[in-house]
């Protein structure tokens, strides 16, 4: 609801020379491809909205690699609303390959300078590379560090980003072409964390990879010379790639085009995969299939567990008349829809979102002032009814509790029953999504174990200004998402990491927490050192 961000949308296209047949999804100049790349950032908006950015390759050119970026959304970075400055965008940056980001930024600043794509000029042409990075290096910290130190380098900036890019250069310091696949081996001994990567050098050689443990998702698809990559599945499904060609990549898997050939190669060990549930839950768009399961069934699913649950606690008459089921829009829809199918009673739009507001204009202000903008309650369909009010989840709770106010008196809900179609988030994120230290968690507030009791839930209801509120269960997630337990990071709603740095990022965290030393991200302010250590052979 607003309260939780994603950092980032990676994407990728490419024109095969030596692929003679047709594909609808490109029937232009080869060389203008690149046309194609706004169009799915635009289906990777939901992943980050503060910048975006495109880089291409183009042989024909004096700057074989060239980056354009700006801040805003797509249609504001690309200048999409005027028609002549968004030709020219298109043509001075038209190429055959190109790589593109949305970005939000849970590392580093709001500048355009940490926009990305990066680019790293050289006069040498595989030396010239640009690339896009989706997730979080865990050990950004360390690395950084030991860059510093034992590299004598200087950073500009204070994100992961550019510590991936010297790590990229370094390992083309050498005066023969490097083995790509080989790079990527040697980067996935040192990385920690989750980081999808896109990367295109001025020789044409392009690279799309996703990292061991699979966190983020990633897909790819060919169809005749066109092939294309993305964070999500409907970015290339609206481009016209049939959806049966549409695949996943496996985790330790990378894509490299080199010499108009596509091949696919295993560049790490991949010893277990850890697939974030919160992308079927949140982030992900409804239309999306990641790694074979369907976003919008799974969200459905929870519904019924919803329905399921609510006919267990008997708190709320089902009566069609007098209960009505809502949804906070737009990401508790398909959950609040299914949930209200399973009771026998209307699912309604009570809450309107307002679309047409910008983004800077909302920015500011106080909270309740950001909700009466964003939301308009129904009064017509809210008046004396007992709402079950669904929630994709909740992490920090400050909006939701103005939420519930404006519902009380601008809708005149006579009772407002929240339900969570996801566990209590008990710990931070390290791997991407804005949610770095314990303080800011609303339910461990209210818990003393990991499962919350009736009474704790209870308490939270009250504190929020809601008639009550519930949870689902830990184990309703892997069920409704269809995947294995063994196979998802849960670490926010259980507190086990997939990855040695998360857990000792945890550790460090907790230890902060306990001590009062709550300013900043947990792995902006990293004072203790990590009990690991990276040298060029890998972790120790």
């Amino acid at each position: 609801m607003d309260e939780l961000h994603h950092e980032c949308g990676v994407a990728a296209l490419y024109y095969l020379p030596r692929n003679a047949d047709k594909s609808p999804v490109w029937t232009g100049a080869p060389d203008q491809v690149s046309r194609l790349m706004p169009r799915m950032l635009l289906d990777l908006q939901n992943r980050g909205q503060l910048a975006a950015g495109m880089a291409t390759y183009n042989p024909d050119r004096d700057k074989l690699i060239d980056t354009y970026k700006d801040i805003g959304t797509v249609i504001e970075a690309f200048r999409i609303n005027e028609p002549s400055k968004y030709a020219s965008i298109m043509e001075d940056y038209a190429g055959r390959a190109a790589i593109g980001h949305t970005r939000y930024a849970t590392c580093g600043g709001q500048t355009r300078s940490y926009a990305q794509p990066f680019e790293r000029r050289h006069g040498c042409k595989w030396k010239w590379f640009a690339f896009a990075f989706n997730g979080q290096l865990t050990n950004f910290a360390e690395l950084r560090t030991q860059l510093l130190q034992n590299h004598d380098y200087h950073l500009t900036r204070d994100n992961d980003t550019e510590v991936i890019m010297h790590y990229l250069a370094h390992e083309m310091r050498s005066d023969e072409r490097p083995d790509l696949v080989d790079v990527f081996r040697r980067l996935a001994a040192k990385f920690d964390g989750a980081y999808n990567l896109t990367f295109l050098n001025a020789m044409g050689d392009m690279v799309v990879l996703r990292d061991p443990v699979g966190i983020r998702p990633l897909v790819y698809a060919q169809d005749g010379p066109m092939f294309g990559a993305a964070s999500e599945s409907v970015a290339l499904q609206n481009l016209g790639f049939r959806q049966a060609s549409i695949k996943s990549l496996a985790p330790g898997e990378l894509i490299l085009i080199q010499n108009g050939e596509l091949s696919v190669h295993r560049f790490a060990e991949s010893k277990r995969t850890a697939h974030c549930f919160f992308e079927w839950i949140y982030f992900a768009n409804v239309a999306s299939t990641l790694d074979d399961r369907s976003v919008y069934l799974s969200r459905a699913r929870l519904g019924q567990e919803l329905a399921k649950q609510e006919r267990a606690l008997n708190r709320v008459p089902l009566d069609p008349s007098e209960t009505v089921v809502v949804p906070v829009p737009d990401t508790g829809k398909a959950a609040a829809d299914a949930m209200a199918f399973s009771l026998g009673i209307p699912s309604v739009e009570g809450l309107i979102r307002n679309r047409y507001i910008g983004r800077t204009f909302i920015e500011g202000g106080n909270r309740a002032d950001k909700v009466r903008l964003k939301f308009t309650p129904l009064r017509e369909v809210l008046h004396g009814k007992k709402v079950l009010l669904v929630e994709d989840s909740i992490v920090r709770s400050t909006t939701l509790q103005s939420l519930l106010k404006h519902l009380r008196d601008q809708g005149g809900a006579a009772e407002i029953h929240v339900r969570v179609a996801c566990p209590p988030i008990l710990s931070p994120c390290f791997y991407g999504i804005d949610m770095s230290t314990v303080k800011e968690l609303f339910a461990p507030k209210f818990m003393a174990g990991k499962v919350p009791t009736v009474a704790e839930q209870d308490a939270m209801a009250k504190s929020l200004g809601a008639d009550s509120l519930f949870y689902l269960p830990v184990d309703a997630v892997a069920r409704c998402i269809d995947l294995p337990t063994s196979t998802l990071c849960r670490a926010c709603i259980t507190g086990d990491y997939p990855t040695p740095a998360g857990e000792q990022m945890y550790q460090l965290s907790l230890r902060k927490h306990a001590v009062g030393d709550t300013e900043g991200r947990t792995y902006e302010r990293p004072n203790e050192p990590f009990m690991c250590s990276v040298n060029d052979n890998g972790r120790t």
